[in-house]
């Protein structure tokens, strides 16, 4: 399997390179929508509600309705400011009893995988870890949504 982003796992004085990998896959199956009678692909078409014409994609802007009726119109520029850049570094910032961590911030499972010079010192972490019984809460942008 190949890795989705390789960095630097940090905490402290210590860094060790890593590959970062997607514990899980989604499968999903894509249909197509067709005509009965004669298995004719539809075509789905943007249009406006008022009028019911075609709108062209380069006449169409991303807009916030904030009241009804009243909109707040964003263009591609807004969102690169708001953007978060992603970071070379997992930063764990604080270690933590398993426990504590609620569930419900465990949205998607990733693993890591120490590389090949820093094999020996990601073991000597994983088992403290897993000896404490703790986990490392970080800091980390793998890439903007």
């Amino acid at each position: 399997m190949k890795s989705i982003w390789s960095g630097t796992l940090s905490f402290g004085l210590v860094h060790l390179p890593v590959n970062l990998y997607s514990a899980t896959t989604q499968k999903k199956l894509h249909f197509n929508y067709l005509r009965k009678k004669d298995l004719c692909p539809i075509k789905y078409v943007k249009v406006c509600k008022f009028t019911g014409e075609e709108v062209p994609y380069g006449d169409i802007v991303r807009g916030y309705q904030y009241q009804k009726g009243d909109y707040v119109v964003l263009e591609d520029k807004d969102f690169q400011q708001a953007s978060v850049e992603k970071t070379e570094t997992i930063e764990i910032v604080e270690f933590v009893k398993a426990g504590e961590i609620d569930e419900i911030y465990l949205e998607k499972p990733y693993y890591l995988e120490p590389q090949k010079q820093a094999q020996k010192a990601y073991v000597l972490l994983r088992d403290a870890l897993k000896k404490s019984r703790k986990v490392g809460v970080a800091r980390f942008m793998l890439r903007p949504s």
